[in-house]
């Protein structure tokens, strides 16, 4: 143990001399730095395979992923960049993947990569289609219970929290403090950026590990319509503030059946881009809570040309992109139930997914580790894939009755505060929408020559179709 514990305080010293010697000239050191990550197996599973794809591309000059590399050393501040690295290379990856997988084979139970948490339920806006601003300001996460879920998390090797809401940034205050007190975590954050200003920008460069991620519907019309007449122009101006301060910022795009063709479009890339944006996280439409517009969720149709676009700007664009639902194949099918991430609300009600009311478990009576072990979440850890196609991931969207099963096997509750919904309803307002992708994700994966999945989960069963 004392040999194990030694071996890896030289790793975590190696990675910080080798991320100073990028710093120094990055063109030049940074494929070094990817050959020691490889040399030394840093982040196994995890992080490993993508240091060696980016390599491959590093040695193409005119690259989208040298660009988007060459944008993170010049458009970022040198500290922030630093800290960046540190968190995600030596914490996350290296130690953290290591406690994770030792909780789990001691435990038997998943344990996550990330941690999603809501500080609060208020929100300043009122999106279409959005369950947050239901709630009001009535619930929230003292700061010491969300501290505590940090110690807890970290404890087991979760490294990487994610603040929702709620617009997290309603209590501004304490989200830095959290990011003071655990310097060793990455932080981000979907906010609305409205309430993104030149102090707490500042504030953002004092701490160094806090990176939001912007929620935006495409333009000033898709945008102003789902969230209200002057959104888009409170976004730009918090984009111009983060770009000047060079601090690291993305997106967050729901696609829905009213503005998939605009988030999946060149020229909407093109523009994140231009406005600094690292990254884009795009989530498919989900019907959640009584009150929810089910004609937005997308059409199969919609949801293949999502799927062609990304993968075709993945090759084109300088900005890294995660499509959660059909990037499946990538991450072995749902990442949920602490597989690699779950959520906890404002209420404290620890969810296996921000799109997933339901639960058995509260931070206020069990710890993170009794959640785990817990019959909701060990009806993920022993269901998951719920399909053997990794394009049809999602137990509620795309497999009819599976997440339904399992609320009702695990006797998990609804933590919808004011209208509970029963999960046969929230899953008949996704039958159709399942039926009609199942055909068209089972042609693109029959197409594919092979089905290999290589990421960071033991209990992931893979299949390939026969």
């Amino acid at each position: 143990m004392g040999k194990m514990m030694t071996m890896e305080r030289i790793k975590a010293f190696g990675a910080k001399r080798a991320i100073e010697y990028v710093d120094k000239d990055y063109k030049k050191n940074a494929p070094k730095l990817l050959d020691w990550l490889i040399e030394h197996d840093i982040g196994g599973d995890s992080l490993a395979p993508q240091a060696k794809v980016a390599k491959e591309h590093m040695q193409d000059p005119e690259s989208n992923w040298n660009k988007l590399a060459e944008k993170f050393w010049t458009e970022v501040d040198a500290g922030v960049r630093k800290k960046i690295f540190e968190n995600f290379i030596i914490h996350a990856s290296l130690t953290g993947s290591k406690k994770q997988f030792e909780t789990m084979e001691k435990e038997k139970c998943n344990v996550p990569w990330a941690i999603l948490l809501d500080p609060t339920s208020a929100c300043n806006l009122h999106c279409k289609g959005c369950w947050a601003a239901e709630y009001g300001d009535k619930l929230n996460l003292t700061f010491y219970e969300l501290s505590s879920i940090v110690e807890q998390g970290k404890a087991m090797g979760t490294y990487f929290y994610i603040f929702t809401g709620g617009e997290p940034l309603v209590r501004k205050d304490d989200v830095i403090k959290i990011c003071e007190k655990h310097n060793d975590c990455a932080f981000l954050s979907f906010t609305n950026a409205t309430l993104i200003d030149e102090a707490f920008a500042e504030e953002m460069l004092r701490v160094k590990n806090f990176i939001p991620a912007i929620s935006i519907e495409g333009f000033k019309k898709e945008t102003d319509s789902r969230r209200g007449e002057g959104t888009f122009d409170a976004i730009m101006k918090a984009m111009e503030i983060l770009k000047k301060k060079k601090l690291p910022f993305g997106v967050s795009c729901t696609y829905t059946s009213e503005n998939t063709q605009t988030i999946a479009s060149s020229e909407f890339f093109d523009f994140l881009i231009e406005k600094g944006a690292l990254f884009a996280w795009l989530f498919t439409y989900m019907p959640v809570g009584k009150g929810a517009a089910k004609e937005l969720i997308v059409r199969p149709e919609q949801r293949k040309y999502m799927y062609d676009q990304i993968r075709e700007f993945r090759n084109t664009k300088a900005i890294w992109t995660m499509d959660f639902w059909n990037d499946g194949e990538f991450v072995g099918g749902c990442i949920a139930g602490g597989r690699s991430y779950l959520h906890i609300n404002a209420n404290g009600d620890i969810e296996p997914c921000a799109f997933i009311h339901y639960s058995d478990s509260n931070i206020r009576e069990h710890t993170l580790l009794e959640a785990y072990k817990r019959p909701l979440f060990m009806e993920y850890f022993n269901n998951q894939p719920f399909s053997d196609n990794m394009l049809r991931p999602c137990p509620l969207l795309d497999n009819e009755g599976a997440l339904a099963q399992m609320v009702k096997r695990s006797k998990a509750h609804s933590t919808d505060v004011n209208d509970p919904e029963d999960v046969d309803e929230l899953t008949a307002k996704c039958k159709n929408a399942a039926a009609a992708w199942k055909p068209v994700a089972d042609e693109i994966w029959a197409s594919k020559p092979h089905h290999e999945y290589s990421g960071p989960r033991h209990n992931t069963r893979i299949h390939d179709d026969k």
